[in-house]
């Protein structure tokens, strides 16, 4: 795991959703709840509040970053290279979780 990516980690989860979607497209903040949700089966819908202070959180520290895109009021939001490496980072240690889970008979 590289060095960089260590302080990030673990993730919230509000955080790690933000990054999922934006991986292969950018959107605006309704965008990423409606993807969350939607990925999730309705698991996962982050409280507007607790998104936009989290994309706030994960601009400031170079994981997002506004897109050039904007459509009325609503500001799009893009991932870094950074936020690439920790997305993958977050998920291959959930990944060694459940795989962990799994040897011990939990799963």
């Amino acid at each position: 795991m590289s060095s960089d990516v260590e302080p990030f980690l673990p993730l919230r989860p509000v955080e790690f959703h933000v990054l999922l979607s934006l991986v292969n497209e950018e959107r605006h903040g309704y965008g990423i709840m409606q993807d969350a949700e939607a990925r999730t089966g309705s698991a996962v819908i982050p409280d507007v509040a607790t998104l936009y202070r989290a994309l706030h959180r994960m601009s400031e520290a170079g994981l997002i970053e506004p897109a050039d895109r904007k459509e009325g009021r609503r500001s799009y939001y893009r991932i870094t290279a950074l936020g690439r490496r920790v997305a993958r980072a977050e998920a291959s240690r959930l990944d060694a979780l459940l795989a962990a889970a799994r040897s011990g008979g939990l799963l």
